[in-house]
């Protein structure tokens, strides 16, 4: 099927400007010509917005685990994720599949069970879905699995996470934060703390896991990221094993040592919308205004996205025709993508039909890769 987009307020690479979009599974043209589109869609009164590219989302979990031991078939819920990411503007998604020591919902079986499932269902997914895989770095059982999941290329991204610091303090001190990480893994407490007691006596096996792991990633030419760094300390440490994007960087000075060497950073979009973090780190509209965030990720709550950019143009932070790159452009091109982030002659027909409803931005329609993928407003569509 082929679409002529008409009316809409069109962003381009210099702001937004009347343009008239032809949509197909060939790719965007800007210049239409005056036959050939089989459907109209009515963009009058609304923006026309590349597709959003996220880098980092696992608000699939709640799909796959909506309750503590309660699972449903991963099929279902990756079908109903892709629905949740398409009516949310977002056309290209990195699932941010933990592979931790933890077992559970993050554990071994469940990365490999993501990784197949992901695969097998991508023919059937509007959003161009991928993986990225956050690896605890405690889990050095792990490496031979991560090794041949690289070397397969079954990977888009690869995040070093090290969270053991915070769970020996969890398991000590911290009982209610403790009781759902329990839950989730399916151990008893008991048995929880014992696992982390024993991982914790190997920590000296873990910085050389960490080198061979980077080391054959960067060979393989993958995109790899460090998360949650706490000082300009631990960037310098993981620039120096290839990772150049830090994702949810904990302090300011840590953001601006990855933006003083040309790297990128990832903030959190909900951390936007909600008007901070909740876990007490930098607030990611301040880092926007400063210029210490690069990329914008759904993290934890797929809406947040169109959300952060709409609340960052009306405080007046960033105006949404250059903040829409924090979701399109920067992030496509962090992730090695080349023919999406923008609305241009010949690039994948990836568009999101938006507009100002109330406090927030509306998607009326997403078409991912020339297909209509969400519409709201069906009433929009003509037959030429």
């Amino acid at each position: 099927m082929t679409f002529l987009v008409q009316g809409g307020q069109t962003l381009l690479d210099h702001g937004f400007e009347p343009a008239d979009l032809m949509v197909s599974r060939e790719g965007l043209a800007l210049e239409p010509p005056g036959t050939g589109a089989r459907l109209r869609f009515d963009a009058g009164g609304l923006l026309a917005l590349p597709g959003m590219v996220d880098i980092h989302g696992d608000a699939f979990e709640r799909q796959v685990m909506p309750r503590p031991g309660v699972s449903f078939p991963l099929p279902m819920a990756l079908l109903d994720t892709d629905r949740q990411l398409t009516a949310n503007g977002i056309t290209t998604a990195c699932h941010g599949v933990t592979f931790s020591w933890e077992p559970g919902l993050r554990g071994h079986r469940s990365a490999a069970a993501l990784i197949e499932a992901v695969e097998q269902l991508r023919p059937e997914l509007m959003a161009d879905t991928h993986i990225h895989l956050r690896h605890e770095t405690f889990n050095v059982d792990g490496e031979a699995a991560l090794v041949d999941w690289i070397a397969d290329g079954r990977l888009r991204v690869l995040a070093f996470n090290d969270h053991m610091e915070g769970i020996v303090k969890t398991a000590t001190s911290k009982k209610a934060k403790l009781g759902r990480m329990v839950e989730r893994s399916g151990l008893s407490e008991a048995e929880f703390v014992a696992l982390v007691d024993r991982l914790w006596a190997r920590r000296g096996d873990v910085p050389d896991s960490v080198r061979r792991i980077a080391d054959i990633a960067r060979k393989a030419g993958l995109i790899t990221l460090s998360h949650d760094d706490r000082s300009p300390e631990d960037r310098q440490a993981y620039r120096a094993l290839g990772c150049t994007v830090a994702e949810f960087p904990m302090t300011e000075e840590t953001a601006a040592e990855a933006i003083r060497a040309g790297e990128a950073t990832v903030f959190g979009a909900p951390n936007v919308v909600r008007g901070g973090s909740h876990t007490g780190c930098p607030a990611a509209a301040d880092m926007v205004a400063k210029g210490l965030a690069t990329i914008l990720a759904s993290d934890y709550y797929y809406p947040a996205m169109a959300q952060a950019i709409w609340r960052l143009d009306r405080e007046g932070v960033l105006p949404l025709a250059q903040g829409w790159a924090l979701v399109s452009r920067h992030p496509a091109r962090h992730l090695g993508f080349t023919d999406r982030g923008s609305i241009a002659e010949g690039a994948r027909a990836d568009l999101v039909l938006a507009e100002p409803a109330g406090d927030g931005l509306r998607i009326v329609a997403t078409f991912a890769a020339g297909r209509l993928a969400y519409c709201a407003d069906v009433q929009r569509l003509r037959a030429s």
